[in-house]
């Protein structure tokens, strides 16, 4: 098995995630979530729709 990078787990952070939902907010216009799934690889994601039925909603930025 091999070891993720030290950049991959910078991308794949909370701190990664809220930054580009603030940018997306920015961007956009829409409120943008911050989930919390179930993937290791991927453990935070941003939409600006409803969570999947198995993630979790962490933020929203307004």
């Amino acid at each position: 098995m091999s070891r993720n990078s030290p950049l991959r787990g910078r991308l794949a952070s909370f701190e990664h995630a809220y930054a580009v939902a603030v940018q997306r907010r920015r961007e956009t216009g829409r409120y943008q979530l911050v989930v919390r799934t179930n993937n290791p690889t991927q453990p935070f994601r941003v939409t600006s729709t409803s969570p999947e039925p198995d993630e979790n909603l962490l933020l929203q930025v307004a």
